[in-house]
């Protein structure tokens, strides 16, 4: 498991925010201030590729566009993307892995699905945060592995029970899904910066449909 591990394989990512704007565009009908928003969010890691940058968290209703957003935004960029929903998440070990010590010990989720892609600056897209399960009724904490994941100060020297060595995920670009902000922890919160998806009108429907599914 270690060895395959995407320790130096990156991407080479495209640098230019307008081709971001124009692939957000031709992926999705209006969405204009969300849109901006991306863009302000992206455009300082692109400058600097070394900086720290908050993580951008969509929050919307079920159907208005958070995942597709993200696979654009991977898309736009040109890097692998890898989703993992944590909704409903108990145990920490899905997060952070077994000890190799125990039987029948494997690695997190989180590790897992990065090797899985092969390259260590994925789009990585963490679904219904919202819901990931508490201390109180979990095996460990798991809002707190999940913490160490996205927090920039800490994510440089990442650490799953399984490996047991540091694996920097500063690289990856996190993006968060989330049907509530109010189930968001303020811990996590601090690190995210919201962005809020409305519904649909009607109109706006139609449109959608003629512009996107018909020709799909």
């Amino acid at each position: 498991f270690t060895l395959g591990l995407p320790w130096k394989e990156e991407t080479e990512q495209r640098t230019d925010i307008d081709a971001v704007a124009k692939t957000l565009d031709e992926d999705h009908y209006g969405l204009k201030y969300p849109k901006g928003r991306i863009c302000d969010g992206i455009a300082p890691k692109i400058l600097n590729p070394e900086g720290k940058s908050q993580i951008i968290c969509f929050v919307g209703p079920p159907g208005v566009g958070k995942t597709s957003l993200a696979k654009s935004i991977a898309r736009a960029l040109g890097r692998k993307l890898v989703m993992m929903s944590v909704g409903g998440i108990r145990d920490e070990a899905q997060i952070r892995g077994h000890r190799v010590t125990y039987i029948g010990a494997l690695p997190g989720q989180i590790l897992k699905l990065i090797r899985r892609c092969g390259a260590k600056d994925p789009v990585f897209v963490i679904d219904e945060i919202d819901k990931i399960g508490h201390s109180s009724t979990s095996s460990g904490d798991p809002e707190s592995a999940m913490l160490e994941v996205l927090d920039p100060e800490q994510n440089y020297a990442f650490t799953d029970h399984y490996l047991d060595c540091p694996y920097d995920l500063s690289k990856v670009m996190f993006i968060t899904t989330a049907n509530m902000e109010d189930g968001i922890s303020s811990p996590l919160r601090d690190r995210m910066d919201i962005i809020t998806l409305p519904g649909y009108l009607e109109d706006e429907k139609i449109e959608i449909a003629k512009k996107y599914l018909i020709s799909k």
